[in-house]
């Protein structure tokens, strides 16, 4: 079997760990716009089962060429850039997972499921921490009840060691980053879609072992579950945990407007305010070598004629062994079980779906595990 990554950051880094570890593939290739950073990769987690190629993710006829030839596609870039990724994969009869972000995009993706069934394969977007583990795990809590009331889902990346100003580190995209907080954040109101304004909605809990944590609205995390359990849940939310104090100092850089896309004239130049402010925080935030992962998933209703509340929790390190970070992990390593399920012909329908309809939670669950992510189930 064989897979290709476009892509060569971070979460790929992630994705190439795994299928090596694993031999879930017989060879490997990882393609990235500048191919230097492809080699790399391939030097530093490859083996001998990695190659790397060049490739401009814009360009849908060279991706599908490039892509032609292996069972499976995972796309580590951009969100931006998956819809032309996933139709270079069906037209080249790949599967073809990735890691979302946007569910707008997503939502283009789902749209070729007639060409995908036509195509044989499979499209599984929106595949990595949150949206991804998430959405399998509350779709696991949903299904165990008979009557759904509501479902809470906080997740967040932490560093170990908060530093100021803002108590965070990068652990993934800047940019992608900025537009968790400001896009509009989709829920389920009343058992019908809705949406809130992002960095709103602050509370504050104990998370043990970390401590004191508040988690506010963010966009993207809840993803595709809105849309699949309308008028069966009554409410759904999803929230971003950080420190105290972070979603505070974050709304007032948002409302001062400095996220904004349109640009302004400063010192007789023109700038996009959000340019800016992403270059900021790569300068100003550490990079999130030593953290940790946090996922509460909170689902209640009424099972068998009895009120229950049912819990997912995972906490997560940064690997010293694999020298993977919490955020790589989580993030990169269900792409790469999908992924291989995929190719396994494990997942075998075809056409495009959303990870809590695609996956069945116990071996996706099981493989997470296997792999060194430690879930706890209660109910109560």
């Amino acid at each position: 079997m064989k897979a290709v990554i476009i892509g060569a950051g971070r979460m790929a880094e992630a994705v190439l760990y795994d299928f090596v570890t694993h031999r879930t593939f017989d060879a490997i290739t990882v393609a990235d716009e500048r191919v230097a950073r492809a080699q790399r990769l391939c030097a530093k987690r490859g083996g001998r089962l990695a190659r790397a190629a060049a490739i401009d993710a814009v360009d849908e006829a060279a991706t599908r060429e490039l892509i032609a030839g292996h069972d499976v596609c995972v796309a580590a870039t951009p969100y931006r850039h998956n819809p032309t990724l996933a139709r270079a994969a069906v037209a080249a009869g790949s599967h073809f997972v990735d890691m979302g972000g946007n569910t707008d995009v997503v939502r283009a993706e789902l749209a070729l499921d007639d060409e995908a069934r036509a195509a044989g394969v499979t499209i599984i977007p929106d595949m990595g921490l949150a949206p991804g583990i998430t959405n399998v795990l509350a779709a696991r809590l949903i299904s165990s009840f008979d009557e759904v009331w509501e479902v809470h889902i906080r997740i967040g990346g932490l560093p170990r060691e908060p530093q100021p100003p803002l108590n965070y580190a990068l652990l993934f995209s800047v940019q992608g980053l900025i537009n968790e907080y400001a896009e509009p954040c989709l829920i389920l109101k009343d058992g019908d879609v809705a949406t809130v304004p992002p960095l709103t909605g602050v509370e504050e809990f104990d998370f043990p072992p970390v401590g004191r944590v508040e988690a506010f609205h963010t966009s993207g995390g809840a993803s595709t579950l809105p849309y699949t359990y309308r008028g069966r849940v009554r409410e759904l939310d999803y929230k971003t945990i950080r420190y105290p104090g972070h979603c505070a100092a974050v709304k007032l850089l948002f409302d001062l407007g400095l996220a904004s896309g349109e640009a302004i004239s400063a010192g007789g130049v023109r700038r996009r305010p959000h340019e800016v402010l992403a270059e900021r925080l790569a300068s100003a935030l550490p990079e999130g070598n030593d953290d940790v992962v946090l996922v509460l998933c909170r689902a209640a209703g009424k099972a068998r004629g009895e009120n229950r509340v049912a819990t997912y929790e995972l906490v997560d390190y940064a690997d010293a062994a694999s020298a993977l970070t919490a955020m790589q992990r989580t993030t990169g390593f269900p792409v790469a079980v999908a992924a291989a399920m995929l190719a396994q012909g494990v997942i075998k329908k075809a056409g495009a779906y959303p990870p809590e309809v695609a996956l069945e939670p116990e071996p996706f669950v099981a493989a997470l595990e296997a792999r060194g992510l430690k879930f706890t189930k209660a109910v109560s």
